[in-house]
């Protein structure tokens, strides 16, 4: 038997529209929006392109860290040798133009794709691989050449520092060409499909950063590094 006060069920609000049951007759299921400022979930493109772009910013500020360690440490040599005693610019210089030329085909390889052209696809994207081993290659060299000469990481601070920054650089260089190789697979066997291009831009981006990347250890390492002392901050 009910206990309820006579006009409680009168007084009862009815169900708003967002409580279980409430939906009125005739009512549709929520439309699905674009993500453009009408709610989510984003398109999967604009979802890994935002990602992807996060993860650069990330290298920006690793690289940043190195970049202030080094100019820290850049005279803490510990009695060893120095930058201007180390390095050879003739051997940063082919390496920087390899890096260079390699920027280039991977924009030439980006408008073939744009054209739907197989054959200048992987031509294009062959140059840039071949452009990024000879710089690994100068680069493994030089690095074997120091370790050589008593020149290691353990040897100073500065040396520490030197091979930190420089070689984070050559294991990203590394890893873009391991991702160059299966973009090429893909293009090959699968043509020019949407979520691929899509790929291939990532990558291309991903290059021409470790490209600028390049340019700041070459103007901060290698040429600052080998000015005269006196000129020296």
């Amino acid at each position: 038997m009910s206990t309820e006060a006579p006009g409680t069920a009168a007084l009862r609000a009815p169900p708003g529209p967002h409580q279980s049951g409430a939906r009125p007759a005739g009512a549709h299921a929520p439309p699905q929006v674009t993500g453009h400022g009408a709610g989510g979930p984003a398109p999967k493109r604009i979802i890994v392109g935002y990602g992807f772009w996060i993860f650069l910013l990330s290298d920006v500020i690793m690289f940043s860290s190195f970049f202030a360690a080094y100019a820290v440490l850049f005279k803490n040599t510990a009695g060893g040798p120095a930058a201007e005693q180390l390095f050879d610019l003739h051997n940063t210089a082919v390496e920087t133009g390899c890096l260079l030329a390699s920027t280039f085909t991977c924009g030439m390889a980006s408008l073939a794709v744009g054209q739907r052209s197989q054959k200048w696809t992987q031509l294009a994207l062959l140059a840039t691989g071949l452009l990024g081993l000879a710089f690994i290659t100068l680069e493994v060299r030089e690095f074997v050449s120091l370790i050589a000469r008593g020149a290691g990481p353990s040897r100073s601070a500065f040396l520490s520092s030197f091979f930190t920054l420089v070689g984070c650089h050559g294991v990203h260089v590394s890893a873009g060409l391991l991702w160059l190789g299966t973009m090429m697979a893909q293009f090959y066997a699968k043509g020019f499909r949407q979520d691929i291009r899509y790929r291939f831009l990532c990558f291309s981006l991903f290059w021409h950063a470790l490209d600028i990347i390049w340019v700041g250890i070459f103007s901060l390492v290698y040429l600052v590094g080998t000015l005269p002392p006196e000129l020296l901050p």
